[in-house]
């Protein structure tokens, strides 16, 4: 089935791109994961590699975007600690060498150049800070407080794939978890 086959390859480019980032991602790494022939590149992507990168980008942006649309917090504090319990095994991930697609195509392309991988990754950034927005507002705070909160969380889950990589460990995501606690402690008392 055609469809199979082009999901199966988008889906393989979004583990290439937590594995290598888009330089080191290639289509052999990506057809020998998706078992899709060679012809299949650009029959299914005939914008190439920077079709199949952003395509990547916009999906794993969806499968993040539900899981946080779902977090059970009832309030502020614990939609943050639904949150950081969510990414945990993603940055643990990290510390071993993975990382995070979204983030790798928004620095693995020049936004004035390739615009179509830069909106990708954009939209998927956005929607996480909307849907964490949304659970925050849900669980009580104002729409403000709950959209610098959302964006807070994401740069810190973007940041700590960075560093727990770099460290070889989760050490940076745990001290920073406590300082967020500490921080929404003094800001949203229980």
């Amino acid at each position: 089935m055609p469809n199979d086959t082009r999901n199966r390859m988008v889906e393989a480019a979004v583990g290439a791109l937590r594995r290598n980032g888009v330089a080191g991602m290639s289509f052999t790494e990506i057809l020998t994961a998706s078992g899709a022939a060679r012809g299949a590149i650009y029959h299914h992507f005939p914008g190439g590699k920077t079709q199949l990168v952003a395509e990547a980008a916009a999906l794993n942006g969806r499968e993040v975007r539900a899981r946080l649309e779902h977090l059970p917090g009832t309030d502020p504090r614990q939609v943050v600690e639904d949150f950081l319990a969510l990414v945990r095994p993603v940055v643990i991930e990290s510390s071993t060498g993975s990382g995070c697609a979204v983030a790798a195509v928004a620095v693995g392309y020049d936004a004035a150049t390739d615009q179509i991988p830069h909106e990708a990754s954009a939209a998927a950034f956005a929607s996480w800070v909307d849907a964490l927005a949304d659970r925050l507002t849900s669980a009580g705070l104002d729409r403000d407080d709950a959209g610098d909160l959302a964006t807070t969380l994401i740069t810190l889950l973007e940041g700590a794939h960075v560093l727990c990589r770099a460290a070889g460990s989760v050490e940076p995501f745990d001290r920073v978890c406590r300082t967020a606690k500490t921080l929404l402690d003094g800001r949203y008392p229980g």
